[in-house]
Order: structure tokens, then sequence, then C-alpha cells
């Protein structure tokens, strides 16, 4: 399924006509904003157990390395 230009005009102004100019660019910047934590949390990690927190704070998940497992 090949989308030409055309095609892509006409998806990005009825996205555009739907959410808003304002909204589209919120979600653009929200976006970027993960990608680059994404990028920054890979490139820091250095293999040491770090706990997972949900959307309240609480930690839902806690990873361990295998020093931390009994034998």
């Amino acid at each position: 399924m090949n989308f030409g230009p055309w095609e892509l005009l006409i998806i990005f102004a009825i996205v555009a006509l739907l959410f808003g100019t304002k909204k589209l660019g919120t979600v653009g910047a929200d976006l970027g904003n993960a990608i680059k934590g994404f990028r920054k949390a890979i490139k820091d990690d250095d293999g040491a157990a770090k706990p997972v927190a949900g959307a309240d704070g609480r930690v839902i998940e806690e990873s361990s390395s295998k020093d931390d497992q009994p034998s």
C-alpha cells in the first residue's frame, strides 16, 4: 500500500481538522520528549536494577540483577 504526497496531505488535513493544530503540536512535542527520554535511559543504563513506578508513584515492578537472586 503506497501513499503518495497527495494522499498524505489529505490525511494530514483531516487529522488537523479533527484534532486542531495546537493539539497536534503538543502531541508531537510530547512524543519527541518521550523518545528523548527513552534514548537517554538506554544510554545511561548501567545494568543496575531500578524500580519501575506507576502513574501514581507506587512501585509496580522491581527489576533484580543476577547478583540479587538467591543461589
